[in-house]
């Protein structure tokens, strides 16, 4: 089974304002509702590529019950936790004359160690030996720079994969703890290690360092230029074909869905790099945070480059 976990989620609301300007009136063409959250994005990805998946998430106020009949909807099982005030709602802005992505994200409600503790304790009582269980994501007031290190230590007692998709100190506190899989972009691992990491061949002996300390599987993305996936074994690149632009939002979650179920169906490191970044590359053609469907993934599969490092 694949668990997401997703304990900052929100409302993403996407508009398309050709024309944006700052400091100006805009007029909005084209608005749509999504229930979004990294995690959640991981579970509706994992649904569309005929996988399932439990979506953990902390849940408030009269935008935590839409997300839930939204999920529901797609046949995607919530397990919610909920608190005292309102899910946030995050506002999308596409440009599409300009080709611009803007974001403006609320932060959400806050939540207590207590409450934390109780959902870990949760968690950890439905994950079994072999499950997958992804954390990603920002966290909300009241959480430590801890949060997913001592997650992903209870979870891997309990014999669980974790996957880990965050940024900045809490992202650097979780790979303390040894994840099975981390996917940071090349910019977060250069600031974790110190130094630029211009080249492919500085990616890829980056991912490597993280292999030998501990952690099976890396994934540096990078954006439009693809992805780099290092193991004991190997290191590639996985280059994405080149798809039109609906939006970028999601995009890295749509890969992380993809890395989840390949794992879980036991899939070669080809067959699981093609499938990550057809995925990815499908997700970024779609509008706002839906997930692409099967057939379209399937459509870019072959397209996908591989190249050893």
């Amino acid at each position: 089974m694949i668990y997401t976990v997703t304990l900052n989620p929100a409302m993403d609301k996407t508009a398309q304002a050709p024309g944006f300007k700052i400091d100006a009136v805009t007029r909005i063409t084209e608005l749509r509702s999504d229930p979004g959250g990294k995690g959640i994005n991981v579970s509706k990805v994992v649904a569309k590529l005929g996988g399932t998946s439990k979506a953990l998430a902390i849940l408030a106020g009269n935008t935590g019950e839409a997300i839930k009949a939204m999920l529901a909807d797609q046949g995607i099982e919530v397990v919610p936790f909920e608190v005292e005030g309102e899910t946030r709602t995050n506002l999308k802005v596409i440009d599409p004359e300009a080709g611009t992505h803007t974001d403006i994200n609320e932060p959400g409600p806050h939540v207590s160690a207590e409450f934390l503790d109780g959902m870990l304790d949760s968690l950890c009582g439905m994950v079994s030996a072999g499950d997958i269980v992804v954390f990603s994501g920002s966290a909300p007031a009241g959480c430590s720079d801890d949060v997913y290190r001592v997650w992903t230590e209870r979870c891997r007692a309990a014999g669980a994969k974790v996957f880990l998709d965050a940024d900045g100190a809490k992202l650097v506190a979780g790979l303390k703890a040894k994840p099975y899989l981390t996917k940071p972009n090349e910019v977060e691992l250069g600031a974790i290690l110190g130094r630029e990491l211009d080249d492919d061949a500085k990616v890829a002996e980056a991912a490597r360092q993280l292999v030998a300390d501990g952690i099976e599987r890396v994934v540096v993305s990078m954006g439009g230029a693809g992805a780099v996936f290092a193991d004991a074994e190997r290191v590639v690149r996985g280059i994405s074909p080149k798809v039109p632009v609906g939006s970028t939002v999601g995009a890295g979650d749509s890969v992380v869905a993809a890395l989840a179920f390949a794992e879980e169906r036991g899939m070669s490191l080809e067959d699981t790099v093609r499938l990550a970044m057809a995925t990815g590359a499908a997700n970024v053609m779609e509008s706002g945070t839906q997930a692409a469907e099967r057939s379209v993934v399937d459509s870019l599969v072959d397209k996908v480059e591989i190249r050893e490092l």
